[in-house]
């Protein structure tokens, strides 16, 4: 197999010298380091990595320090199920942390299930993810990212709540992500009783979205609506200031990309959507420090974050699951498992402050309440409503 194998092992200098850890615990990094997607799978990766060294400083767990076993699945679910089995039959993790794509998650988590190894999705948001294997005695699947049944409701309230607006386009991506949050986009809109005038596809690599773009335009759209990633969204606000059509776009959280914001320029501003998590300066002294330290150690391009909810959200999914294996005193899955569905002790995340975040029934740590809307603004994500952002602070 072709896989890119990478193996980070981060503590402190005098403890692996003195020999104070007693066993590493293997934990496997799996996500989209080069292509399309490569910015949200970098940042989650660092985020993991940034976590991964604090916790190792501070005597990682029970005495054990983390080692972290990084493969790329260059978003591609063929990759993913192959770095799954590597993970679980060579490197014999006791955890795996990442899926940036829902589809490479949809094809590879199933492997964990029948290994009975948790596996934390950190930033994968198709809403079936938790519950792809309903009639498991055991579910292995977890989920640290809001589910695209939470974004798509919020999508729907700030357009036609909100906004007014009623006459709305949807363009998806072809992908698994794209239309399983199509899907969930035209659940939220139809509540409000909307039905959306045209619902265009396109796939992976397009550069072009005029043809799209044109049967929106022609059906009376006042507004787009998203699902894809950063490269195609881009394509879209391009498109629209090429055909000199600006409509709002309003989307899942990827709008707030970095190959979204950098290729779109003044073109994306204004593209508002949900958030677990914004860069800002003014915030609560947890993010604070974990943005300082994310810029001092990866010193990211103009100091932006590429995928700041994805480098959030691997942080946290590391202080869960260590939570969680410091909790049971083990790294036996069933053990970990029963652990993460009853945390005792709450873990202070970038995101929230988990408290219970997981039961036998509800594997979803994040809820409609920990959820903002962001808005882009020269170049930046900036909290769409001011008290929101007020909130973040306290």
């Amino acid at each position: 197999m072709n896989i890119r194998r990478h193996i980070f092992a981060v503590a402190a200098t005098a403890m692996l010298s003195t020999g104070a850890y007693a066993a590493d615990i293997k934990l496997g990094v799996a996500g989209p380091f080069t292509g399309g997607s490569s910015s949200m799978g970098v940042s989650m990766r660092d985020g993991v990595r940034l976590a991964t060294k604090e916790i190792n400083a501070a005597g990682g767990i029970n005495g054990n320090k983390i080692v972290l076993v990084e493969l790329d699945d260059e978003a591609k679910n063929e990759r993913g199920v192959q770095i799954a089995q590597e993970l679980i039959n060579n490197e014999k993790v006791v955890a795996t942390l990442g899926y940036i794509n829902t589809g490479v998650a949809l094809a590879s988590q199933r492997f964990y299930q029948d290994a009975k190894i948790p596996v934390m999705n950190n930033v994968a948001t198709g809403s079936i993810l938790t519950k792809q294997l309903p009639n498991a005695a055991e579910n292995y699947v977890f989920r640290n990212a809001a589910p695209d049944n939470i974004q798509a409701p919020l999508v729907a309230k700030e357009t036609v709540e909100k906004r007014g607006l009623k006459k709305v386009a949807i363009l998806a991506d072809s992908t698994n992500y794209g239309q399983l949050g199509r899907e969930d986009l035209e659940k939220a809109l139809k509540t409000y009783g909307v039905t959306p005038v045209a619902v265009e596809k396109f796939n992976i690599g397009d550069v072009d979205m005029t043809s799209q773009l044109l049967k929106a335009k022609n059906a009376g759209a006042e507004v787009i609506l998203t699902y894809a990633i950063g490269p195609e969204l881009a394509q879209i606000a391009n498109g629209m200031a090429k055909l000199g059509w600006k409509k709002p776009m309003i989307g899942s959280w990827t709008l707030s990309m970095a190959s979204f914001i950098d290729t779109a320029g003044k073109n994306g501003d204004g593209a508002t959507m949900p958030q677990t998590y914004i860069q800002s300066p003014s915030t609560t002294p947890k993010r604070k420090a974990f943005q300082e330290a994310y810029l001092k150690e990866f010193k990211p391009k103009n100091n932006n974050i590429a995928s700041p909810v994805s480098a959030a959200q691997g942080y946290d999914s590391v202080y869960l699951l260590a939570a969680a294996i410091k909790q049971a005193n083990s790294t036996e899955g069933p053990k970990i498992l029963a652990a993460l569905q009853d945390l005792k002790t709450p873990v202070d995340g970038v995101v929230i402050t988990y408290n219970k975040p997981f039961s036998a029934s509800d594997h979803d740590a994040i809820k409609m309440k920990d959820v903002v809307m962001g808005v882009v603004e020269n170049g930046r994500v900036e909290f769409l409503n001011a008290e929101d952002a007020i909130a973040k602070k306290k």
